[in-house]
């Protein structure tokens, strides 16, 4: 059924539709849900003729509450655990189909769900990344809001930030070295957008439908 549900409209709305929701969770501490508030309160009693200056560490300007509650148990920890669920479900499903090995389209079903199996460990891999990546900055932001006197060395919190962002990066990588569809679009995109070498087959098509 999956060409049937998973239609190219049907795709773009669900990639439109989390943008907008990751652009939504992502600026909320710029609507409001940050700690200027809060260090304004601090600094008031103590000095009210000099100049309010804010030091940019994340820990200072970013509230805890927002990081953890909002950030971590809403939008990472759920969706963490359905994705565990479901891939725990589908090598499940694929051990069945290849102890059992049934009858499928293909004419030889122990090599097709073989690749069906080789997909859904790239794709646990890409999800293991992504623990690896996000996890630690949780648990650092879980300490600094649920164990205020626990002090944490700044050089962690660093390296925790810069494995998040370095999530983006690994998974094109991932998928490139692990699926070759997906390794054949990029080398497709890269040489088209990067390098300006246009694709041979589309140029052959184009050569022969203007020939005739």
């Amino acid at each position: 059924r999956y060409k049937s549900v998973v239609t190219p409209r049907r795709a773009a709305v669900a990639i439109t539709c989390c943008w907008i929701v990751s652009f939504l969770v992502g600026l909320t501490p710029l609507f409001g849900w940050n700690n200027l508030n809060k260090m304004q309160r601090t600094q008031e009693p103590n000095s009210s003729h000099t100049e309010f200056v804010i030091t940019c560490q994340f820990e200072t300007v970013i509230s805890m509450e927002y990081m953890v509650y909002f950030n971590f148990f809403v939008w990472v920890l759920p969706p963490l655990l359905l994705m565990l669920l479901i891939y725990l479900e589908v090598f499940n499903l694929i051990r069945k189909q290849l102890n059992k090995k049934v009858s499928s389209s293909s004419n030889d079903p122990q090599k097709y769900y073989g690749k069906e199996l080789k997909i859904a460990k790239s794709l646990a891999l890409v999800l293991f990344l992504f623990v690896l990546s996000w996890l630690p900055l949780h648990v650092l932001n879980c300490i600094t809001l649920f164990c205020p006197s626990c002090q944490t060395p700044p050089i962690l919190t660093y390296i925790a930030i810069f494995l998040t962002h370095g999530n983006s990066a690994m998974n094109p990588i991932v998928y490139a070295f692990r699926i070759k569809k997906f390794r054949t679009a990029f080398l497709q995109i890269w040489n088209q957008y990067f390098c300006c070498k246009t694709n041979k087959n589309a140029t052959s098509t184009t050569t022969a439908e203007t020939g005739t």
